[in-house]
């Protein structure tokens, strides 16, 4: 209502003090009291006659069903947002987390193998699964690759003439 701070109410006290003086200044604030009781009852007494007259015409039960038909469950937002959260909270690395395919295993094979183990998967988290398992099948075919290479190159008919060894 008043946006009085505490500098203001302090000013105020001060001057009402000056004028007042400290005898009167108990009785006012009494007084002042007493008007704030009287004017919060007549606000409550007219807005409880205002209620009456709201439930007398039938104005309370049109706004109940107003607020029935417009509430977000009777129209399905609260499944709406409920799935939303769901969906926010999804991870699809947990779901679509596929085995570690073989080397010689196509990665088709092993998206097929996740989706028939783990829960179902819609098609855009097949799409990523199959590309992570042909990732890691074709990292896998590299450290064999690899291997094979560093365990010809250590053997001794590939070292080079004219070394030590």
């Amino acid at each position: 209502m008043f946006d009085l701070g505490m500098s203001e109410l302090l000013v105020i006290g001060v001057v009402a003090l000056i004028v007042i003086g400290p005898k009167d200044l108990p009785g006012l604030f009494q007084s002042l009291g007493r008007f704030t009781a009287k004017i919060r009852a007549m606000g409550r007494e007219f807005s409880k006659a205002m209620e009456a007259a709201a439930n007398e015409s039938g104005m309370k039960d049109v706004s109940k069903d107003l607020r029935d038909i417009t509430s977000a469950k009777s129209m399905g937002l609260d499944k709406v947002r409920e799935a939303a959260e769901k969906f926010e909270k999804w991870d699809p690395m947990k779901s679509a987390s596929a085995p570690k395919p073989a080397a010689s295993a196509p990665p088709v094979e092993a998206v097929a193998e996740a989706t028939a183990t783990d829960k179902p998967m819609g098609p855009m988290t097949a799409a990523l699964a199959e590309k992570q398992a042909a990732r890691k099948a074709a990292a896998a075919e590299a450290a064999e690759k690899l291997r094979a290479t560093s365990a010809t190159a250590t053997t001794p008919e590939t070292k080079t003439p004219g070394t030590d060894g």
